[in-house]
């Protein structure tokens, strides 16, 4: 199973949600996890109408997973060190690993990342 976690600022559109994941290796992924904060945000809506499934990660999913950035903003906002790590992992289920560190969007609105898991679902 390979899952895509995103993170995202208000301002943040579309372009930067599918520039980000590009960005990541992520755009094939199967899952996209996000925050369940987040689910309401145009950006969102617009990535779910692509086809992607998205996968809502409950604040304390994200807080429990260990990423491999810390930023301190993140960690103050979400409890996580990376909210598109923390949502990449947990969306690709248990045994997650993250096959790399996120990718920032050129806009620097958005950040996504990839996770892999012998999760089948």
């Amino acid at each position: 199973m390979r899952a895509a976690g995103i993170g995202f600022r208000e301002a943040a559109s579309l372009a930067s949600l599918l520039d980000a994941l590009a960005r990541a290796g992520a755009l094939e992924a199967e899952r996209v996890g996000l925050p369940a904060a987040k689910a309401a945000h145009p950006a969102a809506r617009a990535l779910a109408e692509t086809g992607r499934r998205l996968v809502l990660i409950a604040p304390e999913l994200l807080a429990a997973q260990e990423t491999l950035t810390q930023s301190a903003a993140s960690r103050a906002a979400h409890g996580a060190g990376s909210v598109a790590e923390a949502s990449a992992l947990a969306a690709a289920g248990s045994g997650a690993r993250l096959t790399a560190p996120r990718a920032i969007s050129a806009d620097r609105l958005a950040t996504a990342a990839l996770a892999s898991s012998g999760d089948p679902s």
